[in-house]
C-alpha cells in the first residue's frame, strides 16, 4: 500500500474540513484539496485537474441539474407567496413555546420532506425559531441543531422523499422512490425519535446548568443586546401585524403534498428522476396559481431560484470533482477493495463504502453519485435486493457526511444563525451523524435478516 497516497487522501481531507470551516468559499477549497490529494497520490497533476476534476464536476452538473433548478425555484416560489412562512407561523402557534425544539424541527421536516429546498427552509425558520427560542428561554446555539435535524436526517433518507438523496440510487438500483419498503420507514422513525429525544434532552441539560436564550451578537456586548432586544421586538410586532396576510395553512401545504403524491405515483411508471421534475413543475404551477395575489414578481422568483440552484450545484460539484480525483489515487482503490472484501454481511461493507466515501466529499448527493457508479455493479451481481441496497445508500449517505465541512451545515451555522461550530456542531454531531449512523447499522441487520 502507497502510504504517502493514503497520507495524502487523509491530510487532503483535513485541509477541506479545515478551510470550509474557516470561511473559504468551497470551489477554492476542493480545488486546493484536489492539488494535494493529486500529489500524494502520484497522479499528474494537469490531468487530474483538467479531466479527473472537471469530468466528476461536469458530469454531475449535467445529470442533476434540472433536479437543483426545479427544486430552487419551488423552494424560492414556497418563499414568495409566503406559504413556508405560514406553515412555520401555523406550526408555532399549534405547538406553542413549551414544544418550541419540537415545533423547529417540524416545520423544517414538513417543508424538505415536501421537496422546499434545504436553504429556503433555513432562512425560513430560522425567524420562527427565534421566537420560540427566545420565549422559552431556550439557548440559541441548539437552534442550528434542530434546523439541520429536521431538514437532512429522517426526511432525507425516507422512503417517499423528494430529496435528491432519495433519487440518486435509483439509477443504480432500478428502484422507485418508495424502496425499502417497511424497514425503511422503521429506520426514518427511528431517527426521528431517537434524535428527538436527544436533541430534548441536550436542550432541557443545558438550560438546568444555567444556559439561556441570548443571540450571539448580544454576547458581544451589552449595547448589542439593548439593540437586539428593541429589534426582536419590532419583529414580533412586525410578525403580528403581517401574519393576517399569510395564505391559508391549507393551500400552503397543498403544494408540498402534491409533490409527494406526484413523484410517488409517477415514479412506479416512469423514471424516478422524470417523475420527480414533473412533480415538482406541478408544484411550481400549482403553487404559483393559488396563490398569484401573494406572488408580486412570479418571473423575478424564478431568476432568484436559478441563481440558487446554479450556486448549491456548483458548490456540491465542487466537492464531487474533488471526489473524483481522490477516486484515481490507490489509496482509494485499496480503501474500496478492503471494504468489499470485508467479512461481514455484503449489505455492512454497501453501507461503510457509501457513507465513508460521503465523510470525504462532505455531500451526501455528492458521494452517492461517486460510490453509487462503483459499488453498485458489485453488490448486484451477487443477486442482493435492490430495494434493500436503496435504502441503505440512502441511509448511508446521511452519516458522515455531515462533518463540520458539509455545506449546509456550514451555511446553517454561520450565515443563516451567526453561530459559530464551536458552539453549535457538538448537537449537529449527535443528531446527523450519529443517530443516523445507528440507523444504518439497524438497516443493514433487519435488511440482512428478513
Amino acid at each position: 500500500m502507497n502510504i504517502i497516497g493514503v497520507v495524502g487522501l487523509v491530510l487532503s481531507l483535513v485541509l477541506l474540513i479545515y478551510l470550509t470551516m474557516k470561511g473559504i468559499n468551497i470551489i477554492i477549497a476542493a480545488l486546493l484539496s484536489s492539488v494535494l490529494v493529486a500529489v500524494t497520490g502520484g497522479l499528474n497533476l494537469a490531468t487530474a485537474l483538467k479531466e479527473d476534476y472537471m469530468s466528476g464536476f461536469t458530469d454531475y452538473f449535467s445529470s442533476w441539474f434540472l433536479v437543483f433548478l426545479l427544486g430552487a425555484i419551488f423552494g424560492k416560489v414556497m418563499q414568495e407567496t409566503k406559504s413556508a412562512e405560514s406553515i412555520a407561523q401555523w406550526i408555532k402557534h399549534t405547538f406553542g413555546t413549551k414544544r418550541a425544539v419540537f415545533a423547529v424541527v417540524a416545520a423544517a421536516a414538513i417543508m424538505t420532506y415536501g421537496g422546499v429546498s434545504l436553504f429556503v427552509v433555513g432562512f425560513a425558520v430560522y425567524p420562527i425559531a427565534v421566537s420560540l427560542f427566545r420565549a422559552a428561554n431556550l439557548p440559541h446555539r441548539f437552534i442550528p441543531a434542530a434546523l439541520v435535524f429536521g431538514s437532512i436526517s429522517f426526511t432525507m433518507t425516507a422512503p417517499g422523499s423528494p430529496e435528491i438523496q432519495n433519487i440518486i440510487p435509483t439509477e443504480y438500483f432500478g428502484t422507485t422512490p418508495t424502496a425499502g419498503g417497511f424497514i425503511g420507514f422503521l429506520c426514518a422513525f427511528f431517527v426521528m425519535v431517537a434524535g428527538g429525544f436527544w436533541l430534548g434532552r441536550l436542550v432541557s441539560k443545558a438550560k438546568e446548568d444555567g444556559e439561556f436564550f441570548m443571540l450571539p451578537q448580544e454576547m458581544a456586548s451589552a449595547k448589542n443586546e439593548s439593540a437586539s432586544a428593541v429589534e426582536a421586538g419590532e419583529l414580533q410586532e412586525k410578525e403580528q401585524t403581517e401574519i393576517k396576510q399569510l395564505p391559508a395553512i391549507l393551500i400552503s401545504i397543498l403544494p408540498l403534498a402534491l409533490v409527494i403524491v406526484l413523484l410517488n405515483i409517477l415514479g412506479q411508471f416512469m423514471n424516478p428522476t422524470t417523475a420527480l421534475l414533473i412533480a415538482l413543475a406541478a408544484g411550481i404551477a400549482f403553487a404559483s396559481i393559488t396563490m398569484s395575489k401573494f406572488l408580486s414578481d412570479f418571473w423575478g422568483s424564478l431568476a432568484i431560484g436559478t441563481q440558487n440552484a446554479l450556486v448549491a450545484l456548483a458548490n456540491t460539484c465542487a466537492v464531487v470533482g474533488f471526489g473524483s480525483v481522490a477516486a484515481q489515487v490507490s489509496a482509494f482503490d485499496n480503501l474500496v477493495d478492503s471494504l468489499v472484501n470485508m467479512p461481514g454481511p455484503p449489505l455492512l461493507s454497501l453501507a461503510l463504502g457509501v457513507t465513508i466515501v460521503c465523510g470525504i466529499t462532505g455531500s451526501a448527493s455528492g458521494g452517492l453519485g461517486i460510490a453509487l457508479p462503483i459499488l453498485s455493479p458489485i453488490y448486484l451481481s451477487q443477486g442482493l435486493d435492490p430495494g434493500g441496497m436503496h435504502r441503505i445508500s440512502a441511509l448511508a449517505s446521511g452519516g458522515i457526511d455531515s462533518l463540520p465541512h458539509n455545506g449546509y451545515v456550514v451555511t446553517t451555522i454561520r450565515a443563516i444563525c451567526g453561530e459559530s461550530h464551536k458552539r453549535a456542531y457538538k448537537p449537529i454531531f449527535i443528531l446527523s451523524v450519529l443517530v443516523p449512523l445507528i440507523a444504518m447499522f439497524l438497516a443493514v441487520i433487519l435488511y440482512s435478516i428478513f
